[in-house]
């Protein structure tokens, strides 16, 4: 997955200075009460002490959540209770908490009972989000996102934080594949379109779409028959392409990976072009961590230069 970050960092420009925040002693965790916006969430067993939710104070800032984040990473949610975005983005933030089970923690900040962490983060709006790993704080966004960037965003902190989780189930992906598997190909390409929308770096939503395409093109096709013309004509270019295709799809891959590279190997201009952009749709087929797609990758840059 590419860099999930919503926003660029702003910590290397030393935009928080958190040593005012920092006491002798810690403060006691002080339990959520049935008033507050975020009431605590328990899982006996998890990590960080089995705590996914947590109001946090002045008093109580360097214990919940420094001295908590070397060991387990906090996302600080800066909030008000007057802040309309903020009741969009904190339920989600708590829900999230929740499902990870104690692999992360949720520490709520309210701007208006604690100016003087408000004004330690350089917080100008809110809703205001910073991930805090080992101490310091690592990255941060603003504003209200959309769920999916969210969870990548948490997941980039996680691996930050050294914390091996597995990825979340997506429904969406979900809906899609049943709709690719379904043969209901339109069904599946605004699917994964729509993922793509929304999480542009998607691997799997690339992956599904890129499986759509190689399922029309072969739509039809015998694959005997296609296979036979490409061993009869090696320069015609699109029986090429369809026995490539036709290849991925009887899981020989790496077959059909050659083959391409074969012909960028014997065509110029246009239709080098062509064919190099089908073999780079079959490698998002297979994902960027198949290890054939890393040698044909280099086969194909080989070829080319």
């Amino acid at each position: 997955m590419s860099d999930p970050r919503i926003t660029s960092s702003i910590f290397t420009r030393g935009a928080v200075d958190l040593s005012a925040l920092r006491t002798p002693a810690s403060a006691p965790a002080r339990p959520a009460t049935p008033a507050q916006s975020a009431p605590s969430a328990e899982f006996p067993g998890s990590a960080g002490g089995g705590v996914a939710v947590i109001d946090v104070s002045e008093a109580t800032f360097q214990s919940e959540v420094l001295e908590r984040s070397l060991t387990t990473p906090v996302i600080v949610d800066f909030w008000a209770e007057w802040c309309e975005p903020c009741k969009q983005l904190s339920p989600v933030l708590e829900r999230l908490a929740a499902e990870g089970g104690g692999a992360w923690v949720l520490a709520k900040v309210d701007v208006d009972a604690n100016p003087r962490i408000a004004q330690m983060f350089r917080v100008q709006g809110i809703p205001m989000v910073y991930a805090v790993v080992g101490g310091q704080p690592i990255d941060a966004f603003s504003g209200v996102v959309p769920e999916a960037q969210l969870r990548q965003w948490i997941q980039a902190v996680l691996k930050a934080g050294g914390v091996s989780v597995a990825e979340p189930e997506d429904p969406r992906l979900d809906e899609a594949d049943d709709a690719l598997m379904s043969g209901d190909l339109d069904a599946a390409e605004r699917a994964y379109r729509k993922i793509l929308a929304e999480s542009p770096a998607d691997a799997a939503a690339e992956a599904g779409l890129a499986q759509v395409g190689l399922a029309r093109r072969v739509a039809g096709a015998d694959p005997r028959a296609a296979i036979a013309a490409a061993q009869a004509n090696p320069d015609d270019v699109e029986a090429q392409l369809l026995a490539a295709d036709i290849e991925v799809l009887s899981g020989q891959a790496e077959a059909a990976y050659a083959r391409l590279v074969g012909v960028v190997r014997r065509t110029a201009g246009e239709e080098r072009e062509k064919v190099r952009q089908h073999l780079v749709s079959l490698f998002t087929v297979a994902g960027p961590e198949d290890p054939a797609v890393a040698s044909a990758r280099r086969a194909l840059a080989s070829a080319l230069f």
